[in-house]
């Protein structure tokens, strides 16, 4: 069943090459599909397009087929094209002529927008419930060991006095931003296209505005042109924003398998957290961060990918934007199943003690050991070289985390003004699972 059929038999391959995967990837929109429906639905009645007899057994249906999803049973047949044209057959087996009109002042292309929009708005909500899960433990490692000394690096030399509060700690503000900006991509893709058909609006009465509010959708978007130019723009954002994030856990990444190494020994993992070699039997290898970093490093391409499928197409619906919706579908379950991964570690991470004991360490100080000179009044040119003589016999004593005051240091990291900010972002994402969307919707029947 295409929704497009006119009663010429299309050629097989032209169907099985256009529809690529969507008959996989669209089970993902199944939910929104049908949630989207029955705001349509509610809407049609208000205008007047359709019986209050015939809203309430389309809703009944919908909400039935809903349940189905739930449960595993509602699939895409063979002969089907899409999500959205299996539903509407499932109307019409369910209702006959009424369920027919479920396509109603609807083009496939605004359907497919607010199915990607709710979709989307689910997931990037989800995302940020992990993203504050992950803030959290950042945080409380931060503070259990803010008094554990850490060489601080420069251009991969030891440099300065740091600590593993710090080091923890400048993650958990990463995560602020990285919040900010998937806040800022959320506001962007929660804008309602319904009511736009193709791309040129309707000559039927639609309420837009009431479709909105049933979505919970913080506006319209209101031109009907741009909603087919919306496309590639939302997902540049979206994209960007995870992006970001998976910098951050590519950085992070990347510090942890530095600091297992035999060569630092900084942090290290339960036995049963770490995988060996087959043929040397001492290994311990971080795979579970190497492949954190392989897989964040490949999503910091995601902007890019977006940007050569949507730049260069002219207004209006083309088919390229179809390959769209697998590229950021798989970004959220790659980074999802990320940070799930690192919070298990995490949980399970030894901190070594007593590091910056070693000799090799000694030169951290001598920043500091300038800064004592300069308190005392020395010029600090004078001072810095004076302890650059010193550095030669290691002759400086070493400071201490009381010696650090101001904000943001080891010794006043903070992390209460951080959390502060990360609370107060998040609070943008917060709206309803799609169960109880639907419910809500289904309180339209009476």
């Amino acid at each position: 069943m295409k929704l497009w059929e006119k009663g010429i038999n299309p050629e097989p391959a032209i169907i099985e090459f256009t529809a690529g995967r969507d008959r996989k990837t669209d089970l993902h929109l199944t939910k929104w599909d049908i949630i989207g429906s029955m705001a349509h639905v509610i809407m049609l009645h208000d205008v007047g397009l359709i019986e209050a007899g015939e809203k309430n057994d389309m809703l009944k249906a919908l909400h039935s087929l809903f349940v189905w999803d739930e449960e595993g049973t509602l699939v895409i047949e063979k002969d089907v094209e899409d999500i959205h044209s299996q539903i509407e057959k499932e109307m019409a087996s369910i209702l006959g002529t009424t369920g027919k009109k479920i396509h109603t002042g609807r083009s496939r292309n605004d359907q497919v927008l607010v199915d990607i929009r709710l979709y989307t708005r689910e997931e990037i909500d989800t995302l940020a419930s992990l993203i504050s899960r992950l803030f959290n433990k950042l945080q409380s490692l931060s503070n259990q060991y803010k008094e554990v000394l850490l060489p601080g690096y420069t251009h991969m030399q030891p440099a300065m006095v740091s600590s593993f509060g710090l080091w923890f700690g400048a993650y958990a503000e990463c995560l602020c931003d990285d919040l900010l900006l998937l806040s800022g991509a959320r506001a962007i893709n929660n804008t309602n296209p319904l009511g736009t058909a193709a791309g040129y609006g309707t000559t039927l009465p639609l309420n837009r505005k009431l479709t909105s509010e049933l979505l919970e959708f913080d506006e319209l978007l209101f031109n009907s042109a741009y909603a087919s130019l919306s496309r590639g723009k939302v997902e540049m954002a979206v994209a960007s924003a995870l992006a970001s994030l998976a910098q951050t856990l590519s950085r992070f990444s990347m510090d942890i398998c530095l600091y297992m190494s035999a060569e630092f020994r900084f942090i290290d993992f339960p036995d049963e957290y770490v995988t060996g070699s087959s043929i040397m039997p001492q290994k311990r290898n971080p795979d579970v961060f190497e492949l954190i970093r392989g897989r964040s490093n490949i999503l910091q391409m995601l902007p890019g990918e977006v940007a050569m499928l949507a730049s260069n197409l002219p207004s209006g619906y083309n088919r390229d934007l179809q390959l769209l919706k697998q590229l950021i579908f798989d970004a959220f379950t790659d980074l999802k199943e990320s940070i799930e991964i690192m919070l298990l570690m995490l949980n399970n991470i030894k901190i070594r003690k007593n590091i910056t004991d070693n000799p090799l360490y000694n030169t951290i100080f001598s920043t500091e050991e300038v800064n004592r000179l300069v308190k005392e009044g020395i010029p600090f040119r004078d001072a810095y070289k004076a302890v650059s003589e010193m550095v030669r016999n290691s002759s400086f004593s070493k400071t201490a985390i009381k010696d650090y005051v101001h904000e943001g240091s080891i010794g006043n990291l903070c992390n209460e003004e951080i959390a502060k900010i990360f609370n107060e972002r998040l609070k943008v994402f917060k709206n309803k699972s799609a169960a109880e969307m639907a419910d809500k919707l289904m309180g339209y029947a009476k």
